[in-house]
């Protein structure tokens, strides 16, 4: 099942993240006392809270990309601060899922079966920040946050142009669990519907009253990159496994295949899920 970090139940860091991002903070404080600025002074000046700028100093707050543009210019860091970005964006992910959002961001396809929660890549934000914050043991409200963001950013695949050609299998029971309260849950089937109307993404439901059911082994994501790799990827508790072997693919590509015979068209599933919102 999608446990980890792509269905937004959570991840450790690796040390060496940790401790990059410390070494970071450290580069940016430096900087911004050799500037003459104080943290509410340099939050003012970039946008953010002085809390924001201590939470980053001291390691604790992944920065955004504009964040730490806006830092280095702000203390005349000439690029020091900059040159970091990269190295700071892959510490925003564990090392296990970053190849995967490398690949799900370059995917020209991408298609999912989902049987547990929401993928991450279609969640909205009050329904990540719910799951965030069952997972156990307990996150506190910075890494809640910081997970939800990277979620966010994501999304911005639905925007990419050319678009890549998505399709989604749900099962049933995954929109009719409630997370975060009603009102989370129709924000969700919501975002379903806008997602299912492009004409890049397919959305079909798998009901729950079908006799028969391919896909009990549990979730997968099957990527076609932009050189023409077929790839499969699954996760269950922190762990996940990459296959690019056709032997591996290949018995899941016609999987998904079967799945996506057996469930409900685009446009019934569509219907399926504005009559879920009806009932709410």
């Amino acid at each position: 099942m999608e446990g980890g970090v792509d269905s937004g139940a959570g991840g450790v860091e690796p040390d060496s993240d940790v401790d990059f991002l410390r070494c970071f903070g450290r580069q940016m404080k430096l900087l911004r006392e050799a500037a003459g600025l104080t943290q509410a002074q340099l939050g003012e000046r970039v946008g953010y809270g002085e809390a924001q700028i201590a939470a980053v100093e001291q390691g604790r707050r992944i920065p955004k990309p504009e964040l730490i543009d806006a830092v280095d210019r702000a203390v005349g860091a000439r690029g020091v601060l900059m040159a970091m970005k990269g190295e700071v964006a892959k510490a925003r992910y564990p090392s296990f899922f970053r190849r995967y959002v490398e690949l799900e961001g370059q995917a020209v396809e991408l298609h999912a079966y989902i049987s547990h929660v929401i993928k991450g890549l279609l969640q909205t934000e009050e329904y990540a920040r719910a799951v965030f914050r069952m997972w156990r043991p307990l996150q506190d409200e910075e890494a809640i946050e910081q997970g939800v963001s990277t979620r966010m950013e994501r999304q911005k695949l639905f925007g990419r142009r050319p678009a890549p050609l998505l399709s989604f299998v749900i099962d049933e029971h995954v929109l009719r669990r409630p997370l975060g309260g009603r009102e989370v849950q129709r924000g969700q089937l919501e975002q379903l519907l806008i997602y299912g109307h492009q004409r890049n993404v397919e959305m079909q439901i798998m009901p729950t009253t079908l006799e028969e059911h391919a896909g009990l082994s549990g979730p997968f994501t099957l990527i076609h990159s932009n050189n023409q790799r077929r790839m499969a990827y699954m996760e269950v508790q922190g762990q996940s496994t990459l296959h690019a072997d056709p032997k591996k693919v290949s018995p899941m590509e016609a999987t998904y295949g079967v799945l996506r015979a057996q469930a409900l068209t685009p446009r019934e599933s569509l219907t399926f899920v504005e009559k879920l919102l009806g009932e709410l």
